[in-house]
């Protein structure tokens, strides 16, 4: 299937099955990922899709995303098994490929660890990331901070928002995802070399 059928049907189908919140919020991702992409010369059609495609399992209830995992046999970090929201990033990105065909690896990455990012991310994963922290119905303390950044520098707003996904686990006594961290300290050591 070619990514604008993908992305018709899958507005189509996000529509039907989302709380209009999420839909918004589903909305915001997109028009924030397609900006960024074409600010920082990604794959402006892989942004699209890949912001589509990010929440379309994240009002799943817990139980179901654990049972599709292992029905699947997805392959995630075993901390994710103890904060299955966690897992709503790697089912979708399963579904994207089973269901839609999807076979672009950045655009499966992307949707994968949109949540926690991880190290190594390649711009589209950066651009999702960013984009899912500042679309315009986020209101967090230090969003306005993020978005700013997010006009002149990707690296400095996924460090940034990276930061801000650590923050936001500590400040209400989660784990932290060894992926998050090992991304934060990898984009940090960057910026440190840089300077």
């Amino acid at each position: 299937m070619q990514r604008g059928n993908i992305i018709h049907d899958l507005r189509q189908r996000l529509a039907e099955s989302l709380t209009p919140a999420r839909y918004r919020h589903v909305l915001g991702v997109v028009e924030a990922a397609v900006r960024l992409a074409r600010r920082f010369d990604a794959d402006v059609l892989g942004a699209e899709l890949a912001a589509w495609l990010h929440d379309l399992s994240r009002e799943w209830p817990s139980d179901r995303l654990l049972a599709y995992m292992r029905d699947r046999q997805l392959d995630v970090p075993a901390a994710w098994l103890d904060a299955p929201i966690l897992l709503h990033g790697p089912v979708a990105a399963d579904i994207a490929r089973v269901q839609y065909g999807v076979d672009d690896a950045d655009v499966l990455n992307a949707v994968f660890y949109h949540t926690t990012g991880r190290p190594g991310m390649r711009p589209l994963e950066a651009v999702l990331f960013v984009a899912d922290a500042i679309e315009p119905s986020r209101d967090y303390p230090g969003v306005d901070h993020l978005r700013a950044l997010a006009e002149s520098d990707l690296k400095a707003a996924t460090l940034a928002a990276l930061e801000s996904t650590l923050r936001y686990a500590l400040d209400r006594g989660f784990e932290m995802d060894a992926s998050t961290v090992a991304a934060r300290n990898e984009l940090l050591k960057q910026a440190r070399n840089k300077a």
